[in-house]
């Protein structure tokens, strides 16, 4: 094979049909042997990082991956045997069919390498394939071969031979399209006519006879089952096509296949026999039904999405009290509705339901004025309905976006939280020509782990002295971090935190004032930074600042919205659940884990102001409770 010829000038090589835990290492512990390795790489799902079954290994030499090609083919890897071919960038020379060849009704004991070394005598092979299932060997399989005349040989030589004692079909690859092409053109030929719904005492002679009068019949036979009654359907086969089509009614396969009305009435189908309305219809395989039937569903899919697109509202968060027909009645001032329908699972509600506009401006005026309002003491979230689907793509897209962005960002982030007991970041180390900030004191690595957890916090063994200066590109978003008073919080001894420390001096004067001195060191500290005063130095000066509301809890630094804003994503929660659990605590201890975790789902605006307001944090965990109880109890009769 040349490996260097027209359509191959790379030497990549595509490897196939691998053991989901086979790693890169492994792959070049494999073919290394072959030759110099530039690259090898497997290829995994973004999200769940699981191997995908296939890689590419680049050689540095053309002459190296012909080697592997030629001798590694077909060898075990972790119990399964991998497939190599040349790896082909082009889809289009991979999707053309040229040269490639189609094999059907093979052995179940013919595999990818006994197909290999049967076809490979007509010329140099690209790819080769068994088609196989969970249960094995499907009994069809391709060989592309590198030229067309290649595939035209073993199609001469190998259609209709024995292989395994099995006679096999060898022909040209065919695209999906174009069978389907064929398959109509044949089907408008048929002969073979099905009948259903003549009950249980029609036979073969009374079913010739019936059809008889149409034409000539090859064969007429009707279904029994094990005790020899009829199982109400049977076929007629007829010796030409005219003949089945005067047979055969108007049939949802025909107007399928393009046929005008006129030519699907015919004169049995729809025709009472035995006292049944029979249906007479051109005979179909399996799949040809059910892809039929697919199609169908599918149809009706997208006309049922195309009718209720923009309509169709969504609301949740509804009060258990709320029916059917008060889900209209609040809905019905912005329109004319369709529909309205609270859904519900044993005579409850389940907190959500849909509206159903009739126009998609009275849907989007309904979204702007109910999104929010408060009905029977909840508020309202409204939403333009969307199918599992749509919901899905959008989750994940945006579950990728946040996975770009904390993998785009240089190590950890100052001013988030310290990673958990027992695992502590090495020091960044600081170029001269930057300022360097210090912190004065020794301070602990970690804060204690969250209660709702479920995991018992424990103090580091040493402390860690901490040395970071905040990258360029996070000044903006340092800069918008909360502002400390001019007090600064008490630290809690069991863990201490660094936040905020950007490259702002305290202030003009500061900074006009400060030189370098061995007696009089000098720190540079943001507005927000909190830190023991160190020994023997002089506190640095702070400039008054006006604070800005924030939740204030009881052996908790105080929290601010834009604080909140302006901690990392995965963090913000943790923030507001180390507030929220000693004040769930405090009303109900045994619960105050599951609670925590139940309100820790709703939105961080919500939050902050059940964190202010004491009676509406009692409300929720009194609702929660609730279901608590609600839930335990439908559990119980299953025990």
């Amino acid at each position: 094979m040349n490996a260097s010829g027209p359509g191959y000038p790379l030497a990549s090589l595509y490897v196939g049909d691998l053991h989901p835990d086979v790693t890169e290492a492994m792959l070049y512990e494999k073919f290394s042997p072959a030759g110099p390795i530039m690259s090898i790489r497997v290829c995994r799902d973004v999200a769940t990082r699981r191997s995908l079954g296939y890689a590419y290994i680049n050689f540095q030499q053309p002459v190296d991956a012909e080697r592997a090609l030629d001798t590694m083919n077909f060898e075990v890897i972790k119990g399964r045997p991998i497939r190599i071919m040349w790896s082909q960038r082009d889809p289009g020379l991979r999707k053309s069919g040229v040269g490639n060849v189609f094999i059907k009704n093979l052995d179940d004991s013919i595999d990818n390498k006994a197909l290999y070394d049967t076809f490979s005598a007509f010329g140099n092979i690209l790819s080769c394939k068994v088609v196989c299932d969970e249960n094995g060997s499907r009994g069809y399989g391709f060989v592309h071969f590198e030229t067309h005349e290649a595939a035209t040989r073993a199609i001469e030589t190998m259609n209709g031979m024995l292989l395994n004692d099995r006679k096999v079909f060898v022909g040209h690859f065919k695209s999906r399209k174009e069978r389907e092409a064929e398959f109509g053109a044949r089907a408008l030929e048929f002969t073979n006519v099905y009948i259903k719904n003549f009950g249980d005492d029609m036979d073969d002679d009374r079913l010739r006879e019936i059809f008889s009068k149409f034409g000539k019949t090859l064969s007429v036979k009707v279904m029994m089952d094990n005790t020899g009654r009829s199982k109400g359907f049977g076929f007629v086969n007829f010796e030409k096509h005219e003949e089945a089509q005067k047979a055969r009614g108007s049939s949802l396969p025909i107007c399928s296949l393009g046929l005008s009305p006129a030519d699907a009435v015919a004169d049995m189908n729809g025709k009472e026999i035995n006292g049944r309305l029979v249906y007479v219809g051109r005979a179909q395989k399996r799949l040809e039904r059910q892809s039929e039937l697919k199609r169908k569903f599918e149809q009706l899919k997208q006309e049922r999405v195309s009718r209720y697109q923009g309509v169709n509202l969504y609301v949740k968060n509804l009060d258990d009290g709320i029916d059917d027909e008060r889900l209209r009645k609040e809905f019905s001032p912005y329109g004319t509705i369709t529909s309205a329908k609270v859904m519900t699972e044993g005579g409850h509600s389940k907190g959500f339901g849909f509206v159903c506009f009739s126009s998609p401006e009275e849907a989007t005026k309904a979204v702007t004025e109910m999104n929010g309002r408060i009905v029977s003491t909840k508020p309202l979230y409204v939403a333009l309905a969307q199918r599992k689907e749509e919901r899905k793509a959008i989750l994940t897209n945006q579950y990728m976006q946040r996975l770009a962005t904390m993998r785009a960002l240089p190590g950890p982030l100052l001013g988030s939280f310290q990673p958990a007991p027992g695992y502590f970041l090495p020091p960044i180390p600081q170029p001269q020509t930057r300022a360097t900030f210090y912190s004065p004191s020794p301070v602990v690595s970690v804060r204690p782990a969250t209660r709702w957890s479920a995991q018992p916090s424990r103090p580091p063994s040493t402390p860690i002295l901490r040395a970071a200066a905040a990258p360029r590109r996070l000044l903006s978003n340092i800069s918008t971090m909360r502002q400390a008073s001019t007090q600064v919080p008490r630290v809690p001894p069991q863990a201490q935190r660094v936040a905020n420390i950007g490259t702002q001096t305290v202030s003009a004067r500061v900074s006009s004032l400060s030189t370098p001195s061995r007696s009089s060191p000098q720190y540079k500290y943001s507005s927000a930074v909190r830190n023991v005063q160190p020994t023997g130095h002089v506190p640095p000066m702070v400039a008054p600042q006006v604070g800005e509301p924030a939740v204030h809890v009881q052996g908790q630094e105080p929290l601010t919205a834009s604080m909140l804003a302006a901690a990392p994503p995965q963090e913000q929660k943790q923030m507001i659940g180390e507030r929220l659990y000693p004040l769930i605590h405090a009303m109900n201890p045994s619960l105050a884990g599951k609670i925590t975790g139940m309100l820790l789902e709703i939105d961080n605006s919500e939050l902050l102001l059940l964190l202010e307001s004491p009676d509406s944090l009692h409300s929720k965990i009194e609702e929660a409770v609730a279901v608590l109880q609600a839930h335990q109890a439908t559990e119980t009769p299953h025990k």
